[in-house]
């Protein structure tokens, strides 16, 4: 596991997969964007897509060959995040360890750091 600054652990499984959903892409030149959003039952919510460039206000990290973006509102929700993937009998997918975390909901697709 390679921590990205003080923001971000990523084990070498979810970069694995992430620079295999890059091939699917076609592109290995793509930036992984991680980010927290308003929504859900606990009030944010986790999401992760490709984007080409960084916007002003974003923090760009890389680890393990991978660039990560960032935006200042999410930063501090992340801070000290594991990502992993994970793979069993009910499921694969990218799996977010926060320790911030003070409350989520019971289908653990939202939560609140506050």
């Amino acid at each position: 596991m390679e921590t990205v600054q003080t923001a971000i652990t990523v084990t070498p499984k979810a970069v694995e997969k992430m620079k295999e959903f890059m091939l699917q892409e076609g592109r290995n030149d793509l930036l992984l964007r991680v980010y927290v959003s308003g929504g859900g039952c606990s009030g944010l919510s986790y999401g992760m897509g490709f984007e080409e460039k960084p916007d002003e206000d974003d923090e760009v990290i890389e680890s393990q060959g991978i660039k990560f973006l960032v935006d200042s509102y999410s930063v501090r929700h992340l801070r000290g995040t594991e990502i992993d993937y994970i793979e069993s009998l009910m499921g694969a997918g990218f799996k977010i360890n926060n320790p911030n975390v003070t409350k989520s909901c019971a289908c653990g697709n939202s939560f609140n750091t506050e």
